[in-house]
C-alpha cells in the first residue's frame, strides 16, 4: 500500500507543490478523522447505555481516549520529524493542548445541554442523534482542530527536523518546504 507521501508526489506539478508544502496538515487532518472515528464509537457506545442521561461525561471519556491515541499517530507520524522538547515536556504539552482541545470539542454540546436545554424537548432518537453528531462531530471538532494543530506545531513540536535532522539519522525526511523547493529545481 502506498504511502501519504508517494501519493502526494503523484500528483500533478501545481497540486503536489502545494499538497508537499501542506504534509503535516494532510496527516494531521488524517490523523484527526481516525481518531474522530475512533472518538464517535467510544462517544455513541457510552451515550446510548451507561451515560445516556450524561452525554457530556461520554464525550469527554471518548474525547480523552481519542487523545491518547492521537498523541501517538501525531508525534510519530504526523510530527514525526518535529520535536525540540524532552519528550516528558513534549507530551506534556500535548496533553495540556489536547485537554484544551477536548473542552473546545465538548463546549457546543455543553451550550446547547445546559443553557438551551435542547434535549428536553426531542423525543426522537434520531433527533438527538443528529444534535449531537453536529454539535460534537462538526462545530466541536472544527473548533479543536483549528486550535491543536496551531498549538502543537507552536508549543508542543516546536522545531521543524528536530528529530529527523538527527546525526545519524536514516529516516530523515526534508521539510515540507524543502521538498518543495526541491521538486521546484527538478521540475
Amino acid at each position: 500500500m502506498p504511502s501519504i507521501d508517494s501519493l502526494i508526489h503523484r500528483l500533478p506539478g501545481p497540486l503536489r507543490v502545494l499538497a508537499i508544502r501542506h504534509t503535516e496538515l494532510i496527516k494531521f487532518a488524517i490523523v484527526g478523522g481516525t481518531t474522530m472515528v475512533f472518538d464517535l464509537v467510544i462517544f455513541y457506545s457510552l451515550s446510548l447505555t451507561v451515560l445516556e442521561p450524561k452525554p457530556v461525561v461520554a464525550k469527554i471519556i471518548s474525547g480523552v481516549m481519542a487523545t491518547i491515541l492521537s498523541y501517538v499517530l501525531n508525534r510519530e507520524w504526523a510530527f514525526k520529524n518535529r520535536g525540540g522538547r524532552e519528550r516528558h515536556h513534549e507530551a506534556l504539552l500535548f496533553f495540556t493542548i489536547s485537554g484544551v482541545g477536548v473542552i473546545l470539542a465538548a463546549a457546543p454540546l455543553w451550550v446547547a445541554n445546559n443553557l438551551f436545554d435542547i434535549r428536553e424537548g426531542h423525543n426522537s432518537l434520531t433527533m438527538v442523534l443528529i444534535l449531537d453528531f453536529v454539535l460534537n462531530y462538526i462545530i466541536g471538532n472544527l473548533l479543536q482542530m483549528a486550535f491543536r494543530f496551531w498549538a502543537l506545531r507552536k508549543f508542543a513540536f516546536p522545531d521543524e527536523n528536530a528529530r529527523g535532522a538527527a546525526a545519524g539519522s536514516t529516516d530523515y525526511d526534508p521539510t515540507p518546504a524543502e521538498a518543495a523547493e526541491e521538486q521546484l529545481g527538478h521540475s
